[in-house]
């Protein structure tokens, strides 16, 4: 599976306030910049932000020819939609596997998901349900690829070692700010694996426009450092920019509903950082010089 420079994301799908119409104008703006695939999770907005997308599709369904949608599911929430739940757990089974991805399938108006997602790994995780599950999906046609989120290597391997058809991305939170995966070795073996990384919070939840410790402060300022030696005064752009030069071949997930901020992102690839540049950001991230 191939995917372009960017995701965007529809978590806060709800909180943007878009009409039906508004939504679907603002869905083709997203692809004229060349942003062809979409990340939702069942989850999503209380469960609602997939039919609320599905619901701007049916207005035009000849945009979904022109994308990809990925979806995640396994994280059951309390939700007065599920009254009889009493805690939240992640669920596996063959049963909701099967089941979640037909919901997304009604939900988003679509006759497929280009990619599913297991959203969080789990202490309870049978991998042999899994790999039912997503067997009968794909042989079904109903879903085309399949991959995980925030799924350490051992993990991911310990699930793709029993199915039919391999995972093919890792949907992380990876920034300046989160560093996790540069120490747990996923950034070394998504290069081994050929695995797609997808970069949520790529922008730290906006820690980076409001640094609120000394650390977040030296990390801001340098990143604004480099932004000036590369053009720039936009630091969302630099952080993307250095997200972007790694080798990994990370794939940031915007969460804007704003389309200027879109565009400015899309810009950021224009601005190709050097190793140094790069690695004032990770060291100033680190809060230590390289050994």
């Amino acid at each position: 599976m191939e995917l372009p420079g960017f995701i965007h994301g529809m978590w806060r799908l709800n909180d943007w306030n878009f009409t039906n119409k508004e939504l679907l104008n603002f869905i083709e703006e997203i692809l004229d910049l060349g942003i062809s695939t979409f990340d939702h999770a069942d989850i999503y907005g209380d469960y609602t932000c997939e039919s609320v997308f599905g619901n701007a599709l049916k207005e035009k369904p000849i945009l979904r020819h022109k994308m990809n949608i990925i979806t995640k599911c396994g994280i059951k929430l309390l939700s007065e939609k599920y009254p009889e739940r009493s805690i939240k757990v992640y669920d596996y089974s063959y049963k909701h596997i099967v089941l979640s991805a037909e919901n997304s399938l009604k939900n988003l108006n679509t006759d497929f998901i280009d990619l599913l997602l297991l959203h969080r790994p789990s202490p309870m995780m049978n991998t042999d349900e899994v790999a039912r599950a997503f067997s009968k999906l794909h042989g079904d046609g109903k879903v085309l690829n399949f991959g995980v989120s925030n799924f350490n290597p051992l993990q991911f391997e310990l699930l793709n070692s029993v199915l039919d058809t391999k995972l093919v991305a890792n949907q992380v939170e990876i920034s300046p700010f989160n560093l996790e995966h540069f120490d747990n070795g996923n950034m070394e073996f998504f290069q081994k694996e050929k695995i797609i990384p997808m970069s949520w919070s790529p922008l730290a939840g906006g820690k980076i426009f409001n640094p609120t410790t000394n650390h977040e402060l030296n990390l801001t300022n340098t990143i604004k450092d480099i932004g000036k030696e590369l053009g720039t005064d936009k630091i969302d752009q630099v952080v993307l920019a250095w997200l972007l030069a790694h080798p990994s071949g990370i794939i940031p997930v915007l969460g804007s509903g704003k389309i200027d901020r879109i565009k400015s992102a899309v810009e950021s690839s224009n601005y190709k950082m050097n190793l140094e540049q790069w690695f004032k950001i990770y060291t100033a991230a680190t809060a230590s010089e390289l050994p």
